[in-house]
């Protein structure tokens, strides 16, 4: 049983919208290696929050995460603004869910 909780509803919109936004660059022009990267450490991310057994934790795979779409952000290529949109949002949202999960700000309630 998943208990549905807003860290998790936070952590599922961040690696949802960054797997969307590997999809994406995949389908554009140019190389595509950052976006398969970016598709891997974003499913793995997905996954390590509703399997237990993955070695990586899920908050290394958020750092990776993180540092795929800042690297994917400065190196933007062809596409549209869209994309640029679906970068930043994930980018905030990972960052957030970071932040709380770690326990640097406490919000009551959330965590």
């Amino acid at each position: 049983m998943i208990t549905l909780t807003w860290l998790l509803v936070l952590a599922l919109i961040g690696g949802a919208l960054a797997l969307i936004d590997g999809i994406i660059r995949v389908r554009g022009r140019g190389t595509a290696i950052l976006a398969v990267i970016e598709i891997i450490v974003a499913a793995l991310f997905l996954l390590s929050l509703f399997v237990p057994g993955i070695p990586f934790g899920s908050v290394v795979l958020a750092i990776a995460l993180l540092i795929v779409l800042v690297i994917q952000l400065v190196l933007r290529g062809s596409t549209r603004r869209s994309g640029v949109t679906i970068t930043v949002v994930s980018i905030i949202v990972t960052a957030i869910w970071l932040i709380l999960t770690l326990g640097w700000v406490h919000i009551p309630g959330v965590n």
